[in-house]
């Protein structure tokens, strides 16, 4: 073979690589919008890349994410849902709150949308149902503040001598009149009186145990308020400091070393978000997926918080409870 021949055919090996790869789609991008700051659901991201490879999705070799935090500044979601439609996003997953999803609904028509939240996504407008949903969206509920009633009822089982309860509320968040009045008319039902609290910043937070120990509560509910959960150490801290049985909505609260918690798995929710990501990936869309409503419930008893707060918790709970840490 002659020189010339030679180094034309190592050009042309070295260019078809090349060339093929040009010819192979562009790796879709999933937008996250978060209204938390990074690390408040963190434990739960595992789940959501789960139900994608479930759907044959695997981050950074078929898909990748580009992850955007509001970090509790509500103001800032607009901007950031821009931002993501404005990349060109396949998708756009919503976690932290109703505020992500109105926010991710207001910044595109076209660009199909997953919510991950705990409202009502009927009343908030958006979707026209929750069997046919229509438009551009569709998620997971769930349904952590249809539980209100529950958790009281859990509470006063857990510390049945309990005459004054605080309850800790997030004014920003778009459920704090609905869970508030929930949780008064359970008090009500069985003869307990509710202080609420409003706190949306670390400070707030420590202003308000600081009422709750001169209102001298017996107990403490924290509302299932996204901002919490970026809160979750404080809370858990202060809750011990002062001593005060608090109950909470989420396994990753007792799981910390809160004493208990009660609410639909927030991982299993995860899961339930990334196969959906993965079926519109795959061509469905969300106007035909039903938005799916969470069925599993988890009750997670802290023995360790409860014998460090005197607490005695019965046998009934204990039976009752999903998990108990000890």
């Amino acid at each position: 073979m002659k020189r010339r021949e030679f180094i034309a055919g190592l050009a042309g090996a070295a260019a078809l690589p090349l060339a093929v790869r040009a010819q192979q789609p562009a790796m879709p991008v999933v937008g996250i919008l978060d209204g938390t700051p990074p690390g408040a659901f963190a434990y739960a991201m595992p789940a959501y890349w789960q139900g994608l490879g479930e759907a044959g999705y695997v981050e950074d070799r078929n898909v990748t994410a580009l992850y955007r935090s509001a970090e509790d500044q509500n103001d800032r979601l607009p901007a950031l849902a821009a931002e993501l439609v404005g990349r060109g996003v396949a998708v756009i997953v919503t976690t932290g709150g109703t505020v992500s999803a109105i926010a991710a609904k207001s910044a595109t028509t076209t660009i199909p949308i997953v919510f991950i939240l705990g409202a009502d996504p009927v009343a908030f407008g958006l979707v026209a149902s929750l069997s046919r949903p229509g438009g551009n969206v569709t998620g997971v509920n769930f349904l952590v503040n249809m539980l209100v009633p529950k958790r009281l009822e859990l509470l006063h089982d857990l510390v049945p001598k309990a005459a004054s309860i605080g309850m800790l509320v997030d004014p920003n968040n778009p459920n704090a009149e609905t869970d508030t009045s929930s949780a008064l008319a359970a008090a009500a039902a069985i003869g307990k009186q509710i202080h609420v609290l409003t706190a949306s910043s670390e400070s707030d937070v420590e202003e308000a145990f600081r009422a709750l120990v001169q209102r001298k509560a017996d107990a403490l509910f924290v509302a299932p308020h996204a901002v919490f959960n970026s809160r979750r150490d404080q809370l858990i801290a202060l809750a011990a400091r002062n001593r005060i049985p608090t109950i909470y909505g989420t396994r990753a609260f007792a799981m910390a070393g809160g004493l208990i918690s009660y609410g639909t798995s927030i991982i299993d929710s995860y899961r339930h978000a990334g196969t959906y990501v993965g079926r519109i990936l795959k061509g469905e869309k969300p106007a035909d997926l039903p938005v799916m409503q969470s069925t599993k419930f988890e009750l997670v008893i802290n023995l360790k918080t409860a014998k460090a707060y005197s607490v005695d918790v019965s046998a009934k709970l204990l039976a009752l409870a999903d998990e108990v840490i000890e």
